[in-house]
């Protein structure tokens, strides 16, 4: 599967801090402020669209996270919902990250070997901003 899009890490990353996403759309922004993507909420998910309007995938929910399809439809790879937040898995359903929320509003990313690759935290605006493993934003969604 692809590499975790910025689309999906906000929607796990709102859905892990609790935030309301229903019927709205949301935009990412690259560390410049720069509109990077966006989605918005339909009947059975989520799509997601580039910088241009133009889609590129959908995220299906199901009983225990989502399904993750291309924009052609093809499914790339799946999320399930644990005790502490998210397990990303491949096509094949092998196991390629985690996602887990801790306390101070801030949800840390895992690869498959549980190695931090980067973070997400809240702030009081409801804005949830992107850092990599080192600490650098990366970007800003909301």
């Amino acid at each position: 599967m692809k590499k975790f899009s910025t689309v999906l890490m906000m929607i796990l990353g709102m859905l892990a801090f609790g935030v309301d996403v229903c019927y709205a759309d949301y935009n990412s922004y690259d560390r410049y402020g720069v509109k990077s993507g966006s989605y918005r909420e339909t009947s059975s998910g989520y799509n997601s669209y580039d910088r241009y309007g133009a889609k590129t995938g959908s995220y299906r929910e199901t009983s225990s996270g989502y399904n993750v399809y291309d924009k052609y439809g093809r499914k790339t790879g799946s999320f399930r919902e644990t005790s502490t937040g998210y397990n990303e898995y491949d096509e094949y359903g092998r196991k390629t990250g985690s996602y887990k929320t801790g306390s101070g509003g801030v949800t840390t990313k895992y690869d498959e070997y549980g190695r931090k690759t980067g973070s997400f935290k809240k702030d009081s605006s409801g804005k949830i901003t992107e850092y990599d493993k080192y600490g650098r934003k990366v970007g800003t969604y909301k």
